[in-house]
């Protein structure tokens, strides 16, 4: 699949990154024009896990691109029409009861809704501890929402955190696939 304009928005679930920055890769491998978005906590916070200037290189690399990081940056998407696809990998509990109520107040959210106005996919790669708790409600009625898809997700160590869910980031081109053509990639909970 070539000439797709995906918007690849990075929300703070850091212990994620290093799975997902090859993930981004493989997309833009894959003939995806890559469109760098990232939530304010995800480009600005220093972690155990990375510094910000880290992350944020590695995807200027990856992508060729500056990268969204406000809400005035992310708000022109949907007016002027910048993607065939938003993917939001990896997407926090937080992030999720953005979109599942509606607020937009960070660069991640404001592009969901930017994009959403065009009618086109977003996709959704989760990484909450509290899948199977406080944020299932958020999960269960985004699953409801016109043209909002998941990245099949599964629990993570349901011994140690056993209300955590993580997608399986390998199956985020096959999920984006099946989003462009209007399809949840099947089955949603893997094991």
């Amino acid at each position: 699949m070539s000439n797709i304009r995906a918007g690849v928005a990075m929300c703070g679930s850091f212990c994620t990154f290093d799975e997902i920055f090859p993930v981004i890769e493989d997309l833009k491998n894959k003939g995806f024009d890559i469109v760098p978005i990232m939530s304010q906590n995800a480009y600005s916070t220093d972690t155990r896990f990375g510094t910000a200037e880290e992350f944020r290189k590695r995807f200027v690399e990856i992508s060729g691109k500056d990268i969204i990081h406000t809400i005035p940056q992310a708000e022109p998407i949907g007016p002027k029409k910048l993607l065939d696809i938003l993917i939001i990998i990896p997407c926090t509990g937080n992030t999720l009861a953005k979109l599942a109520n509606g607020i937009a107040d960070t660069a991640v959210t404001m592009a969901a809704k930017s994009h959403l106005r065009n009618q086109k996919p977003v996709l959704i790669g989760i990484s909450t501890n509290d899948a199977l708790a406080n944020a299932a409600k958020n999960i269960g009625m985004l699953l409801n929402y016109k043209n909002v898809y998941f990245i099949p997700y599964r629990q993570d160590d349901y011994n140690g955190k056993p209300t955590s869910m993580i997608a399986d980031f390998s199956k985020t081109y096959d999920a984006a696939v099946a989003a462009l053509a209007g399809k949840q990639l099947q089955p949603i909970i893997t094991s």
